[in-house]
């Protein structure tokens, strides 16, 4: 366990805790139904299973972890229990600390939680604090320009210059606030080790050139590509 987290357990479940929440959360946080109309159901991007809520002034987002594609059909809300340290929720929780403390523009977490629903299954959820007054840049792709697409690439860099890989870089999952931008939902994102080949890179950059494809059309991705590598190899380390 480190500084950044405080590891609880209650009634069969075990939670990671940033110590500026400490004594405050419970395993009740992560029921959506506990908040009643203090939360509010994400909208945009995802596969459900995310509100906003409200608690007390703190202003935060619960996401559970759903499954997508055809294992939706089996188990949408569990996964194989291989173990505490490949929780799923536990491993962002961690990871999104380390980013914080590289200085990378992600939420801060509050507390990961899950519950063993026998030997072999578990349900998991994460809480993070919300990133006020942001908007999904895939509401925005027809509105910013050339200077702001440039500044994305850039953001982008960073985390790839860091090793940091996103498992799903989408429209969705980059939020922009007066000309900052900032990555969510690092589920299955990880830190590369030094030397591991730059295919990871491209592929991010891929995925996120499919997103803007299947939300704006080919002939916006055209527009705007140009402009987001140039802010991302302008932002190359040295």
């Amino acid at each position: 366990m480190v500084e950044s987290e405080i590891c609880s357990r209650e009634e069969g479940s075990a939670m990671l805790v940033h110590p500026d929440y400490r004594g405050r959360v419970t395993a009740d946080w992560f029921n959506a139904d506990y908040w009643g109309d203090k939360a509010r159901p994400v909208s945009s991007g995802g596969r459900g299973g995310a509100w906003f809520v409200r608690a007390g002034d703190d202003r935060l987002v619960l996401r559970e972890y759903r499954r997508g594609g055809l294992m939706a059909r089996v188990a949408q809300h569990t996964y194989a229990y291989m173990g505490e340290s490949e929780v799923r929720s536990f491993a962002e929780f961690r990871l999104l600390n380390m980013l914080m403390t590289l200085g990378l523009p992600v939420p801060r977490p509050v507390a990961a939680w899950y519950r063993k629903l026998s030997q072999v299954q578990y349900r998991a959820a994460i809480m993070i604090e919300q990133l006020e007054d942001t908007v999904p840049l895939a509401e925005l792709i027809l509105r910013l320009d050339s200077q702001a697409w440039e500044s994305l690439g850039t953001t982008i860099r960073r985390f790839h210059d860091a090793g940091v890989m996103h498992a799903d870089l989408n429209c969705f999952n980059v939020l922009v606030r007066s000309g900052e931008y900032f990555l969510i939902d690092f589920d299955k994102g990880r830190l590369m080790k030094d030397g591991t080949p730059a295919r990871w890179k491209k592929a991010s950059l891929e995925r996120f050139s499919r997103s803007l494809v299947k939300v704006a059309g080919a002939q916006v991705r055209e527009q705007v590509w140009v402009s987001f590598l140039n802010g991302y190899n302008r932002g190359m380390a040295t």
